[in-house]
This record gives structure tokens, sequence and C-alpha cells, in this order.
């Protein structure tokens, strides 16, 4: 079972993925392949979402991570405690056949980075707001509206599934790797 996610010279990054057979979704393949596209996510402290091709896939899947998708759940942010959040955990967000039917004009830079091109950020104009339909993980349809950061994820990871990669778009584009772990030194 192969969780690498793909780095940006992979030919798959270039291809547009393929729709998924409605039919198809509660599949052993494709459940499978939401499998391994969570595993991949969750490996990454700063995943934010995956799309089906940065595992090797080129079908029209993506995942918004959990963490991201419960900035989004509402209500009193000052009442979150750790038992609170635990107990209301927000599961990943799946999108199988995703299509973004509306965005709004208004538009603004936003910082990028992405699994697939590691430690290059840079600026993309994107849709404030976004609105998107497609299909969960048991193959039920849904429409979802988002801005901020939800509504960049939409957008980009839309992208990935058209082949297209961020750095297609960006400005401003910097190699920021993360500074070098510090070794732990043993106590005798």
């Amino acid at each position: 079972m192969k969780n690498t996610i793909v780095n940006k010279d992979a030919p798959i990054l270039r291809k547009t993925a393929k729709a998924v057979p409605i039919k198809d979704i509660p599949s052993k393949k494709i459940q499978n392949i939401l499998k391994r596209m969570k595993t991949a996510l969750k490996k990454e402290d700063d995943g934010v979402a995956i799309a089906a091709p940065q595992i090797g896939e080129s079908v029209r899947i993506f995942i918004i991570s959990g963490k991201v998708a419960s900035m989004y759940r509402g209500g009193d942010k000052k009442l979150h405690t750790k038992e609170k959040d635990e107990k209301n955990k927000i599961e990943d967000m799946v999108f199988i056949n995703p299509e973004i039917i509306k965005v709004s004009k208004s538009k603004k830079m936003m910082e990028e980075g992405c699994l697939s091109v590691r430690w290059l950020y840079g600026s993309v104009e994107r849709s404030e707001k976004a609105t998107i339909n497609a299909y969960n993980e048991f193959g039920k349809k849904f429409q979802k509206g988002a801005s901020g950061l939800l509504a960049q994820a939409f957008q980009h990871e839309t992208d990935h599934l058209n082949g297209v990669l961020f750095i297609d778009k960006a400005e401003n584009i910097e190699n920021l790797p993360p500074p070098p772990k510090k070794k732990k030194i043993k106590n005798k």
C-alpha cells in the first residue's frame, strides 16, 4: 500500500484526473484510495488537503483535513477545550467528482504551499468564496459553500484534478524549508 506523496515532477500531476463512476464509490478500490489519501495527509503536520493524483491516482477525489474543517464548524470558539474538541472531532471531508459551481467576483492574493511542491510558497490570486458540488465517501451528493482557507483549498485541490500546480499561477515564489531539527543529547 503506497501512501507516499508524489513530487512536482511526477507526470500524473499534469494529467486531468478521471471522474469516478458513482456506482464505484463504495468499491474496495475507491475506499482504499480514500484510506491511502487520509493516511498520507495525516503524516504531514502542515497538511491542509490532498488530491488523489498526489498519491499517484488519477481520479477526481480530494480530501480536506478535519483540522481545517473544524475551523468552520461554527459555534462559540471560546468554549473549546481539549476534551470537548476530542469528543467533537471533525472527520476529514471527502470530495468525489467535485465541481466548483460558483465563485465570488471578489478575489485576493493568498499564500499557498503544496505537499507535492515541498517548501516552495507563493501568492496565488483566488476567489474569496467558492461553492462546490461533490459526492461523499458513501456516494451521497452534497453542496458546500466556503470562504477563506476552505474556499482556497477547494480551488487549489480542483486545480490538482485539472493538472495544474499552484506554482503555475503563483507570484513571489520562495523556498522556505523548515529549520533543521535539533538532535537530542542524552544525559548519562
